[in-house]
């Protein structure tokens, strides 16, 4: 591992970085994987603290007003998703491998102010395999995926902004391989 280097994981609505992100979390513990905030409800398979911080909108705006978020950003047009500063700051100042999991505006955040990160862009193995995968995991509303799909043309379109591409065709296989990037 490279010690102290940030990694930032982007990629497309259910291209599967919360999967990859599972898998390291599993299998790789010196990989620091930081908690995002965000102001949509949780899924029903998500843990509080775990998969992200499920917080109010109220709560969402006093970090960003006080600069406590490295990156924020409004998602798919509903909810906001951030990743606190602190703790990534912390996390790279005792020399672990933090990784983020997040979407290409908060990519393009953290590129800003932390350009010596490294940046992997995940994904999908096709278009239709990326549809299929949304429309089976059964979590939004036919107006969420259409919106979602919309944003993913447009994340996708970006992938060359990144400094490595990973598909995730098979999330052991993805994750592995992510992970050998870090160092």
């Amino acid at each position: 591992m490279a010690a102290g280097r940030l990694t930032v994981l982007a990629g497309p609505t259910a291209v599967g970085k919360g999967s990859v992100s599972a898998y390291v979390r599993e299998h790789f513990p010196k990989v620091w994987l930081s908690v995002s905030v965000t102001t949509r409800p949780p899924r029903p398979t998500e843990v509080d603290g775990i998969h992200y911080r499920f917080i109010d909108d109220a709560t969402f705006e006093r970090m960003r007003a006080d600069g406590d978020l490295l990156e924020w950003a409004v998602v798919h047009g509903r909810a906001k998703y951030g990743t606190p500063r602190g703790p990534v700051i912390e996390a790279i100042a005792a020399g672990l491998s933090p990784l983020l999991e997040i979407d290409l505006q908060g990519a393009r955040q953290v590129r800003e102010s932390m350009p010596e990160a490294l940046f992997v862009f995940l994904d999908p193995p096709s278009w239709d395999e990326l549809v299929r995968r949304l429309i089976g995991r059964g979590t939004e509303s036919r107006d969420e995926r259409e919106a979602r799909l919309a944003t993913a043309r447009v994340e996708l379109a970006a992938a060359d902004e990144f400094d490595v591409r990973i598909v995730n065709d098979d999330v052991q296989r993805a994750a592995e391989e992510l992970v050998s990037l870090m160092g």
